[in-house]
């Protein structure tokens, strides 16, 4: 008994010293920032983790925007959810054709792309909005259907400064992963479609 009580009191003094530790360091935090983050790599979860985000923003009633630069022509449960229970704070803009496999025609890739770029800029322009998904467009940006410099200019240049803007995609550029503020990779150990799965609806649409 008196082993348990010992290993209690220890954990609880270490637990209040990791807390002075923390609040000290969250006290030297201040002030906001729109936020560009990037999600990229070869694992599942690049979308998904942007449309929490999406979630999170209307929950607290601030409206946000989707542009999907290639999944577009899918039928999505992100996209259900959004456009017939919450178009009031979220704008969803499904702009691609599908990937570039499926399409097999890079000019018109090129021209779904840049006019899914003139669509996220006008988002992104209007102070109303709080944040703005761009989802896979560094794919867009991987084929140059998009001129990465381009992008970057106009996130540093011109997006106003409380908007978050969350990019998208695997192999995202080492330029944008340089320019962004947030960037996570995922990584993959383990997926079902390398067993002959195909994707699940719930999990990956």
């Amino acid at each position: 008994m008196s082993q348990v009580s010992n290993g209690d009191a220890r954990h609880a003094e270490k637990m209040a010293k990791k807390k002075v530790a923390r609040d000290k360091i969250m006290a030297s935090k201040s002030g906001d920032k729109g936020l560009v983050i990037v999600h990229t790599g070869t694992g599942k979860g690049k979308s998904s983790s942007g449309f929490g985000m999406i979630l999170r923003c209307i929950a607290h009633g601030m409206p946000c925007a989707v542009v999907q630069f290639i999944k577009g022509a899918w039928d999505t449960g992100e996209r259900r959810l959004l456009t017939e229970n919450f178009g009031d704070l979220c704008q969803f803009y499904a702009m691609g054709e599908g990937f570039t496999w499926e399409t097999q025609d890079r000019q018109r890739d090129i021209e779904a792309a840049q006019a899914g770029w003139e669509k996220s800029k006008e988002l992104i322009l209007d102070p109303s909005i709080r944040l703005v998904m761009l989802d896979e467009i560094n794919i867009a940006l991987r084929y140059d259907y998009l001129d990465v410099d381009e992008v970057l200019r106009f996130l540093r240049d011109e997006k106003p400064p409380l908007t978050h803007v969350v990019l998208t995609g695997r192999n995202a550029k080492e330029a944008l992963i340089e320019g962004a503020d947030l960037v996570t990779e995922m990584t993959l150990i383990k997926h079902p479609f390398r067993s002959g799965v195909k994707g699940q609806p719930g999990v990956e649409f």
